[in-house]
């Protein structure tokens, strides 16, 4: 019999006669690849992939010709996405025809045209946007693409087919805004693999408003298959190809990466995480293993094992229990993620053909094999070392006392802080170099237990029994400690980074109106449609003041979009109002007659004094939808008021500024002062009457932080006051004489209690406080990523959120105390002793 198959056969009996401590090292080894094989099983069954989509992209065509919004050639990615275009190109773009895409393929080639849109539905009552595609689907080239599950096919003007989540059945009815009469739903299609797409399809001319922002591409059906080469010559005169022969067979090309390289460097950095949290937290139980099985093992090296065996029984405690757990956990984890497939579907709108991805689940497996075997490597050494003889005879191993390697932890934390240093540009970098710090903190950890157990003769009885068992059994508490030293450090980093972001985006918010102020637009609609919404609105808005602002137009009746930039903002479009009195009075939140007096002069009044230059403000124009190499520049006498909000910038424009050279101002905003208006109500409401109608409300600098705050709490919550858990478990296990002798000299079972949870809070403690400093450091260096690039050279702001960290530092520890003091077992274990 070999060495190794001995040793397995040694492990999977020790595993099966100490069945608790087994599930427990299975359970901490399992749970990451339970959690991981899971997730990755339903990402891979609700991503549809580009050769899962192709049904629904092409139908039975060989091809689909997208013709591009720009000129000159284009570049594409194997899947028909453009990547880019030649941007010296200056010319108008083509107007394509299916004539001129038919002279660019085979002879032979027949063309279907596929319009795209938006379009705005009334569905009994309700207001909403669906997708609308106008294709004839009795087509055999487009029939694939829609399949038929209930009624027919559209062969009139007023058909049309729903998808299901459109909620309309054959033979209802949908309003389309812009058309007189309703359409009638003849059917219901299905779309391919996306059950949440709402799509609405009749046949072309009949769903989209002429003059709107359509997309018109073609199903090809060619003579033969289209190439990367065909694709690569239609790229020249402006078209993207989207075909089968390509994405079912992809050549050999070197197609631009668009996955930075910082995508691997996270996965990474969450693999290193996963392996270390797992090694820290089933090192322990490891360890503890061995000490029950220290005289097995003596008994084997004095009937002739050498060390080396006796390493690798340890380490084959790994095998059999890493390999049992991660095959467990992979079996489970893959039916568990396709039993959550369809819920995840739903949540993700796409639901692919079951698949498993078995690559990405042997790799998870594995990565749990290699944490199990390296959790029992410090064990495993220790076994080597043993002697024989000290523990056949009963008495307790002499250890000598050993500090971990110091220098080598302190070599890595310096040469992580330099790495932080230099990571400063990018957060997955950041993390790269936090891994160093913290494997460094990791070989810091048993001189740390040292040095603090030293403090033990200072603390009241229960405390130092505690403290000084811990530090009695350096190396499983120094891997307990440094798993909650990891999860601490990680979750005050993301936390400080986090807030961070939160508050600079905080510091950058700059309003152009005072929070609770509503703006009903209607940017594009002539007179009559305008004094149509605008009645709505006065309807629907009974008794509230109404404030009219004014849209720059050309004399020809086109749009001018007006644009002033500043170091905070750039306000572009027509949202710059142009109005009188009554709609700065609005906007400022007070009446200011000097204020009112120079917009009635002809004055721009600015809430941002920086963009006032010699008494000046330039405004830059431009004709929207007219292409122009320069936009025209307005320069107009401008003075400086304070709104309301000091935070609040923006500009208020007069009529007889800006109506000169043939512009004219006409109305098409309502200004009004309601904070508990509901926005989304209101425009459903009004986009009923005109789908065009735009409603916009300031409610000021919105950004929920509390959830992932509370996410990493939970996270926290876990695996410290878990890890915590588990530790004490261990050593109560380990150190049961002890209490017992407590409990034979006339101790009470509150002090075991205590002696417990002084356990507890010691491992955390410490691990707490090592990750509070650990974590500080690396959140610092977060938030400069996070925060730097938007502070126009100022500087990263960092902002740390001290309840939360203090919940962390204090609040968990104090936690996991009190926890292991409740379930600790208080009733004494008698054992016969030998004297």
């Amino acid at each position: 019999m070999s060495a190794l198959l001995a040793a397995l056969r040694v492990a999977r009996r020790d595993a099966l006669r100490a069945r608790g401590r087994s599930a427990l090292i299975m359970v901490m080894i399992g749970l990451p690849v339970l959690v991981f094989t899971a997730m990755l099983t339903i990402v891979a069954n609700v991503t549809v992939d580009s050769r899962e989509g192709l049904t629904a992209d092409l139908g039975a065509a060989e091809a689909r010709v997208i013709p591009s919004s720009l000129c000159g050639p284009v570049t594409q990615d194997l899947d028909g996405s453009s990547l880019g275009h030649d941007p010296e190109a200056s010319c108008p773009p083509p107007s394509w025809t299916a004539a001129k895409v038919a002279a660019h393929l085979p002879p032979g080639t027949r063309l279907l045209p596929v319009t795209s849109g938006g379009v705005g539905v009334v569905i009994d009552g309700e207001f909403t946007r669906f997708e609308a595609t106008e294709v004839d689907l009795r087509d055999p080239l487009s029939a694939p693409s829609r399949p038929l599950r209930e009624g027919r096919l559209p062969e009139t003007a007023g058909e049309v087919v729903v998808t299901p989540a459109v909620g309309v059945r054959a033979g209802g009815t949908v309003n389309v805004t812009w058309q007189q009469s309703p359409m009638r739903v003849v059917g219901v299609v299905e779309y391919p693999y996306k059950h949440a797409v709402s799509e609405i399809t009749g046949l072309p001319g009949t769903l989209l408003r002429p003059g709107t922002d359509r997309t018109t591409s073609w199903l090809a059906d060619t003579p033969g298959p289209v190439l990367w080469s065909d694709a690569r010559r239609l790229n020249q005169v402006s078209l993207t190809v989207r075909s089968r022969a390509v994405i079912e067979n992809p050549p050999d090309i070197d197609e631009p990466d668009r996955s930075p390289v910082n995508t691997p460097v996270a996965v990474g950095v969450a693999v290193v995480m996963v392996v270390l949290e797992t090694v820290l937290l089933a090192g322990p139980a490891f360890v503890v293993g061995l000490r029950r099985r220290r005289r097995e093992l003596a008994v084997l090296a004095a009937q002739g094992a050498s060390p080396r065996h006796l390493r690798g029984i340890v380490l084959a405690d790994g095998l059999v229990l890493g390999g049992a757990a991660s095959l467990v956990s992979a079996v489970l984890g893959v039916g568990l993620g396709l039993a959550g497939a369809p819920l995840g579907g739903q949540v993700a709108g796409s639901l692919g053909p079951v698949e498993v991805p078995w690559a990405q689940v042997a790799g998870v497996a594995v990565l749990g094999l290699l944490s199990a075997v390296i959790a029992a490597l410090v064990p495993a050494v220790q076994a080597a070392r043993q002697e024989t003889a000290t523990v056949l005879a009963g008495r307790a191993p002499h250890r000598n006392a050993r500090a971990g390697r110091p220098v080598i932890g302190l070599l890595l934390v310096l040469a992580g802080l330099a790495a932080l240093v230099a990571a400063l540009q990018a957060v997955e970098w950041v993390l790269a170099a936090a891994i160093l710090v913290l494997l460094g903190l990791v070989a810091l950890m048993p001189l740390l237990v040292r040095l603090t157990g030293r403090l033990a003769v200072r603390l009241p009885l229960p405390g130092r029994l505690a403290v000084r068992d811990a530090a009695r059994h350096g190396t499983r508490t120094a891997s307990a400690a440094a798993a909650v030293m990891a999860a601490t450090a990680m979750t005050i980093a993301a936390g400080i980074g986090l807030n961070s972001d939160y508050m600079d985006n905080l510091d950058d918010y700059h309003p152009s109106m005072p929070e609770g102020t509503l703006v009903i637009s209607g940017r594009n609609v002539d007179e009559s449609a305008w004094n149509e919404l605008k009645a709505a609105a006065v309807a629907r808005l009974p008794g509230v003041d109404l404030v009219a602002a004014g849209q720059l137009r050309t004399a020809t009746g086109a749009r001018i979009g007006l644009s002033v930039r500043t170091d905070k903002a750039v306000f572009m479009g027509e949202t710059l109002p142009i109005g009188d009195q009554r709609l700065l009075r609005l906007l400022q939140g007070r009446d200011d007659q000097v204020a009112a007096a120079a917009l009635a002069e002809g004055k721009a009044v600015v809430f941002e004094p920086e963009l006032v230059r010699d008494g000046h403000i330039v405004v830059s124009t431009w004709t929207i939808g007219e292409r122009t190499d320069e936009p025209a520049e307005l320069r107009l006498p401008a003075v400086v008021a304070a709104p309301v909000d000091p935070r609040q910038i923006g500009v208020v424009l007069p009529p007889i500024a800006v109506e000169k050279d043939g512009r004219k101002v006409v109305e098409r905003q309502l200004y009004a002062a309601l904070p508990s208006v509901d926005a989304n109500s209101l425009a459903r409401e009004l986009m009923a009457v005109n789908e065009r109608a735009e409603v916009r409300a300031e409610k000021g600098f919105r950004q929920e932080i509390a959830v992932m705050l509370w996410i990493l709490l939970g996270g926290a919550l876990v695996l410290v006051v878990g890890g915590t858990l588990v530790a004490t478990a261990l050593a109560t296990a380990d150190m049961r004489p002890d209490l017992d002798t407590l409990s034979a000299v006339g101790a009470r079972s509150r002090t075991r209690r205590l002696v417990v949870a002084g356990q507890a809070a010691y491992v955390a403690g410490l691990g707490a406080v090592v990750g509070l400093v650990a974590g500080a450091v690396i959140g610092v260096a977060l938030a400069w990523p996070l925060t730097a690039g938007t502070r126009d050279g100022s500087g990263a702001m960092v902002a740390v959120p001290w309840p939360f960290v203090l919940v962390v530092v204090l609040g968990l520890p104090v936690l996991a105390a009190l926890v292991a003091g409740a379930f600790a077992r208080t009733r004494p274990h008698l054992a016969r002793r030998l004297t």
